[in-house]
This record gives C-alpha cells, structure tokens and sequence, in this order.
C-alpha cells in the first residue's frame, strides 16, 4: 500500500506540472485511428516481438497491428494496421528488407520493413496464423496455424508450396527452422513437436514427452540442440540429429515462451511474472528477472546478444541487460483485454477494467494514464464509479469485489462473499449502497462494508445489476439457463416482477434516465421493456453476435450497443431506427459508456484499448446510398439478401437499386459491387452464416449476372465480389474448429467446415475417453456451420441428462471417411 501511496503522489506531481505536454499532442498511440475516434487509450495486447537484424528497430505484434519501435529509445515508429483481427506473430527477414505479420484473420502480410508499406498478403487456407518465421536464406516463410497445419511459403513470390499436416489438435502455435535451414520444427496443442524436411515438406520425427501445450520451439545457434517450452510448465532439450530427451527444466507455472541467447551459453524463459536465464549446456539456473506482474508472453534477446527484451500481459516491454540483469527501460502503453470501463460524474477520469485483474485511471482531457490499481489475482469483469465521485469499485473473475478512494487510489476494503465471478457491480444513485451480482445478487453497505441482503430467483449466474435512477428498484440479468431479467425492490429486497424473452445470456441491464425504459443486451438482440408494465416495447437487431454492454445517452433519446461483433451500434430510442455504426475496435467490445454532456462516447474491447469517440462533429444520420438497402450506413452481405428476398417485386422498392422498376439480378449485383462503400464507416464485409446465402445460391446468382453481359465498371465488380463470396462459403476441405466459448459452463457450440455434403455426428468423451454423449447431426450440404444457430450445441450433461463433472472433454466429428478430435474444458 504504501508503493500504491507514493506512486500516487509521484503522478500527482505529474499531472500538476504545467509544461507537462498533451498525450494527444504528442500523438503517443494514435496512430491511425478509425473514422470517427477522436482518441486511442492503450496499444493492445501483446502476443510477440522480433528484433530487426540489425538490433535498430523491435516490432512488436498487438491485438490491433504490429508496433515499430527504436529499439535504442523506444520511441514509437510506426503503426501497421492490415489485419482486422489482430496480429499473433511477427519476423524479419534475414535482411531486415521484410516484415512478415501474421494474424487472426488467415493471413499472412508482408511489409516494407523500412517504410512500413504493405508489399503482398499470402491467403487460401483457414484459421488463424499463430506463428510466422523465414528460412535463414530468407528464401522460405514458414506459418504455424490454428487449423493444425503448417504451411510453407516462397518468401519472395509469395507462392504457397506445400501444406504440413500431421498435429492432431487445435493449432500449431509455433514454428522454427533449424539454423542450417534443412528442418522445420513446429510444436502444437496436440501436445507434440514435430520435424519437417523444408525442402520436401516430408515429416522426419515427432517428439513426445510434455503434458500440455507446446508453446514455444526454438534451435540452439548452433543446431545440435532444439529446446521446447510448454504450458505444462517444464522446458524439455532434445538433440536435434536424433530426437532423443536430453533434460528437462522445471517451472512453477505454464512457459509462454523461450529463447537462446546468440552465442548459445543462455536460455531465457518467459513466465509468470519473470524471466528465468539458464545455463543453456547444463540446465543450470542462473538468475530470475522480476518486474512484470503478469505472464511473460514474449522473450527476445537483442542480435548483439547485450539485451533481453519481454512483453507480457501486463502491457509492458522491458529492456534488461542480458550480462546483469539491470532493467534498463520500460515502454508502457500496451494492455491487456478491456472487460469495462466507467466514467466518474464530472467526466474528467476513465476507469477501465483489465484482463490482468488491474484498473487503470486516465484522464480524458490529456489521455495521460494517472495510475493502476492492482490488488486482485483474477482478471476485473466490472468497474464503476458512485455517483457522488469518491469511491471506485471493482469486481474480478475470483468473485471479489473491491472499493478504492477514487481520489487517491486508496484501497479501502473488501466484499468477499460470492464463490465465483462478480460479474457486475453498481452504486445506487445516493452512493450508499453497492450491488453485486455473480452466483447470486449482494447488496453491501458502501460505509461499512456490511453485507445488506442477499437477492435470489435467477437459476443461473447473474450478468447485469443495476439500479433505477430513484434508487427504489434494481434491474439484474441472467446468464446460463435463465435468460430472464428480475426486477426488485432494493429496500425490502423482494422480487417485483420477471421479464421473459431472451434466448440467451442477459449480459447488460440499463434504465433510461427517466426509469420509464429498461434496455437489454444478449444475443445478437437488444430488447426495451417499459419498466412499469414490463410491457416489451421492441427488438433492435443488427449485431452480428453477443450484445455486450448497452448504454442510453443523457438525454435518452440514443442508444448505444458494444458487441462481440467488433462493432458499436447507435440507435434512435423513440423509434429503434439504427442511426450509425462506429467501427475500429479489433475485437469484443466489452463495455460502451456517454460522457455526462452526450458529445462521446467511450468503448472498452478485448483488444486491449479503449477508444473515445467523438459524437458531436458528424451528425448521426448516415449519408444513404442507393446499394445501402437496409440503411444502415453499411454496404454488405445483409444488403445482399435483402436484395434476394425481394427478387421479382414490382413498384417502389428500396431493394430496386438502380431504379427500373423491378428488383432482379441487376440490383444484386450492383450491390455486390458497392461493398464497402459507406458513409459512417470504414469498408466492412459482415459474411455471418446465420443470413449468408448458400453456395448454391450464389452460383446460381453468378451464372444469372454472367448472361447479362453488362460492361458497367460496378457491375462488373459486383461480379468479382459474387466470386468471392462463393470461394468463402466453399471450404476447400472438412475440418473441425475449436469450441466457444472453451471453458464453459455448462453449455457450448462445436463448429465444423463441410468440403461436400455428408451424414455428420459428434461424439465428446471424459479423459478416460469414455463416451459421455452423441450428437447426430444428420446428412448436412456443403457450408459452414460455424455460428450459434448452425454450430452443434452441447448443454454439458450426459447421455442420461444429468450434469457432467468439471474437467477435460474430448469431442470427435465424423463427417463420411473424416475424423476430428479436440479439446475441451468444463470449469464450475
């Protein structure tokens, strides 16, 4: 407490400086901000860095692009932003001329080390890429992926030359080849490494022996020796020649990651909150790094071999001297996933809740970071500020619930009586009392601490709490099996009324200023309800997946929604209209929230970031365009079929693209043709296989488009598009994908790719692999059976329909002569 104390008074001595200079005018991590943001907190999360073979530069790969930076300042450089969905690998080339980045997207982008301009982007294969490495002659690019194949590129053609297949689980997360360039080594989930022959793609051995994930393969600079770090926590050395077991070396927690020093004497291992250097002929340890406060995620040594440099969840990069072990630097900025964010009354400080069971401060006008709270273990589910602007409040995946002073970041006491997750947390209007909901609903006394009364009804976890603005009721979601929304009377604490509708779990609550309204997130869907009647008012849909957070603006009259869709939707209140789409984020948007004037909005994403939006200087009408059929601001595939279901309709018709009278295959392809083009947004393409089309369908569409013979460059296009699409909705090949959510409780959905139409089942096994339960999913055509209505479900219970125990589960598809099986973990 007292090093939380002192840093506090070390940044109030900061902030009061007054020739201390914007964060904004120093443009620190805004670069390339999405349309419409008028400001970027944190770099995303860490996945990987690479030194450029000249030790000048350190590329570091985030949720939301790859970093460069100076590796002697550490002054940032430049920003790549090519993959939507975050960057998990990144390499030089052997001549520092190409950075090739890998993301969750199924690609691979190769840039201009020098300028950072993209040169070629290597695609045709599925899943995402976890790890990317050039030969040493620079001549080969070799990826690890998430579909258990590796593949094998011409680094500088960009021909795709053969594909490795033989890891039976869920991914390949890393890949290395041996110094003289010959083999290929790459270490899977399966648990295996495995040796490839480079030129010939021939598999030469595979390595067995850890219990867990291999995260990370690396060869000895001299070849004789390769090393393996895994989540099972050991570090294993084998020689290279023959296979055999050398040592093992024993960690406390699961390896992220290893790597030898240039000279091959050391072995530095990334951790839980430490770096360990070995001895790398004996296995000795030789020293232990300290600093970080969370698992160590990448470990890179300098070319020189003088400096070490990690990256860890904790969202820092630290330099250290690799003789001594001296810190020597910190680059800050990175964070780890965004699970809230709040706003204190007078909008002057943002809390945001992190993966990494910490809660930053920053202050909205400078965006200058004021300070970290850091008292938990488990990662912060919620954050919020009272009303009356003095105590904070956190709530972690542990089921603790913590208040600081938010003055002084003090810690001031904690609630402990949940088992499991506090979900959600939320101060009554007179700040007096705080709700807590997980395994149950707790109101607390917020002087005290004491413990109020206990709120029960939900059959499942609680999502959402929140109280009406008189303070007299409070609002709560439920989660798995539930579904429902509870409405109590927070004085008595008795139950008022139930509101039924959803399908799935009720992840945000919120009262319209007025309390007359009540706004519900879950899947896919918002639905308001009148708060008195309970009287359900209306859906808005539009999101592509779990409705995370919603919000209403001061005035009431605009909602908005954050969801696992990436995306953030603002919607007209009165009449449900969609008014615009704000995009930008890389992943889950977790938590959205107004500033007290309406004039920005904030959002929280998994990305690691939270970016500030500036409502008030476009207006929230989308300028509309003709191939916008739904108006939505947004050109895609669910204009596509609106254009579809319209076909052959006569008279006024919005989905008459080019107004002629009649909706046909002429306006379908125009709008294929004008993907992309929006108003209020960058281009997006939304392929989400609940409305996507079946391939059938769209050849169909395509040979109609083909006879009409049109030269227009749009429809033309549009033809182009059409192709496109038919390729995404046509797997090259059968292949099971990993389980979501993995781990769950209880329920979950296994997704599958079909390359031809066959009968299909799922079979899940215990760890003793005896059957648990049978899914027979019966003959399927070919497609993608990926989202939650199409993906098979699970409810965790065994062929008697009773509940199975946690622990790990196998589950198998048999689609025809195809077999899979993955992994999967029940935690309650």
């Amino acid at each position: 407490m007292k090093k939380i104390l002192f840093s506090i008074f070390l940044t109030f001595i900061f902030i009061s400086t007054p020739c201390v200079p914007s964060i904004f005018a120093q443009d620190s991590p805004q670069w390339h901000l999405p349309e419409g943001a008028k400001a970027r907190l944190g770099k995303g999360w860490i996945s990987e860095m690479a030194y450029s073979p000249d030790g000048m530069r350190l590329a570091v790969a985030s949720s939301i692009g790859v970093w460069l930076y100076d590796a002697g300042t550490g002054k940032e450089l430049n920003l790549l932003t090519r993959h939507p969905d975050g960057v998990r690998s990144v390499a030089f080339s052997p001549d520092g001329q190409t950075l090739a980045s890998g993301g969750e997207n199924a690609a691979i982008q190769l840039w201009d080390a020098r300028t950072g301009v993209p040169l070629q982007k290597l695609t045709g294969y599925m899943g995402w890429v976890f790890s990317v490495v050039f030969s040493p002659d620079g001549q080969l690019l070799a990826n690890g992926n998430s579909d258990r194949t590796v593949h094998l590129w011409d680094a500088r053609t960009g021909e795709h030359l053969r594909t490795l297949r033989g890891h039976t689980d869920r991914g390949v997360d890393s890949v290395v080849f041996s110094p003289d360039g010959s083999i290929l080594a790459s270490g899977g989930t399966d648990n295996t490494i495995r040796f490839w022959d480079a030129r010939t793609g021939a598999h030469l051995r595979t390595l067995t022996g850890h219990e867990w994930t291999v995260s990370s393969v690396v060869f000895s600079p001299d070849g004789s020796t390769l090393a393996s770090g895994s989540w099972d926590g050991t570090i294993r050395f084998w020689d290279a020649e023959t296979g055999a077991h050398l040592r093992t070396l024993r960690e406390h927690r699961s390896v992220h990651s290893i790597v030898f020093s240039p000279d091959g004497q050391t072995l530095a291992s990334g951790v839980y909150q430490a770096i360990r250097l070995w001895d790398a002929k004996t296995g000795h340890h030789r020293q232990t790094l300290r600093g970080h406060t969370s698992y160590v995620e990448s470990v890179v040594f300098s070319p020189d071999g003088q400096t070490l440099v990690s990256g860890s969840w904790d969202g820092t990069i630290r330099f250290w001297d690799a003789r001594t072990g001296a810190h020597l630097r910190t680059l800050t900025g990175h964070k780890w996933r965004v699970n809230s964010v709040a706003l204190s009354p007078d909008g002057q400080a943002l809390a945001s809740g992190i993966e990494d069971a910490t809660i930053r401060l920053w202050d909205i006008s400078s965006g200058r970071h004021l300070w970290t709270l850091a008292e938990g273990v488990w990662g912060i589910k919620s954050v919020v500020f009272s009303p009356d602007g003095r105590t904070l409040a956190g709530g972690d995946y542990d089921g603790i619930v913590r208040l600081w002073d938010a003055r002084t970041g003090e810690h001031l006491r904690t609630l402990e009586k949940h088992e499991r997750y506090a979900n959600s947390v939320a101060f009554s209007p007179d700040s007096f009392i705080l709700a807590s909901g997980g395994d149950t609903i707790y109101l607390w006394d917020v002087r005290t601490g004491a413990h109020l009364r206990t709120l029960t009804g939900h059959t499942g976890y609680v999502e959402s709490v929140v109280f009406s603005p008189d303070g007299q009721m409070l609002a709560s979601g439920g989660g798995h099996l539930d579904y429902t929304i509870r409405l109590w009377n927070v004085g008595t604490g008795a139950h008022l009324r139930t509101l039924e509708g959803h399908t799935g779990y009720v992840e945000s609550v919120v009262f319209s200023p007025d309390g007359l309204t009540l706004a519900s997130g879950s899947h896919e869907v918002i639905q308001l309800w009148d708060v008195g009647t309970g009287r359900h008012l209306r859906t808005l849909t539009r999101h592509l997946g779990w409705v995370h957070s919603v919000a209403f603006s001061p005035d009431g009259q605009t909602l908005a929604s954050g969801s696992f869709d990436e995306t953030i939707r603002l919607w007209n209140v009165p009449t449900g209209v969609h008014l615009r789409t704000l995009i930008g984020h890389t992943d889950n948007v977790k938590s959205v929230v107004f500033s007290p004037d309406g004039q920005m909005l904030m959002s929280g994403s998994s990305d690691g970031t939270v970016l500030l939006w500036d409502l008030a200087s476009t207006a929230l009408e989308s300028k509309q365009i003709a191939a916008d059929v739904n108006k939505d601001g947004i050109v895609n595939i669910i204009d596509l079929t609106l254009v579809a279901s319209n076909f052959g309709k006569t008279g006024q018709n919005s989905a008459d693209v080019n107004g002629d009278g009649i909706v046909n295959i002429i306006d379908l392809t125009l709008v294929a043709g004008a993907f992309g083009n929006t108003a209020a947004a960058p281009s997006i393409w939304n392929l989400d296989q609940e409305i996507a089309p079946t391939s059938a369908e769209v050849e169909q569409w395509l040979h109609e488009a083909r006879q009409m013979n049109l030269t227009d460059p749009t429809f033309q296009r549009g033809i182009l598009i059409l192709e496109q699409l038919l390729a995404s909705l046509t797997p090259k090949e059968t292949a099971l994908l990993p389980n979501y959510p993995n781990p769950f409780n209880p329920e979950t959905w296994i997704p599958y790719k079909l390359a031809a139409p066959v009968d299909v089942s799922i079979s899940i096994y215990a760890a003793d692999r005896r059957l648990v339960r049978s899914l027979d999913l019966g003959h399927q055509p070919v497609g993608l059976y990926e989202s939650r209505s199409r993906a098979a479900y699970w409810d965790g219970r065994n062929l008697l329909g009773e509940p199975v125990a946690s622990g790990v589960y196998f589950y198998t598809l048999t689609a025809g002569d195809f077999t899979a099986t993955r992994k999967m973990l029940i935690l309650k």
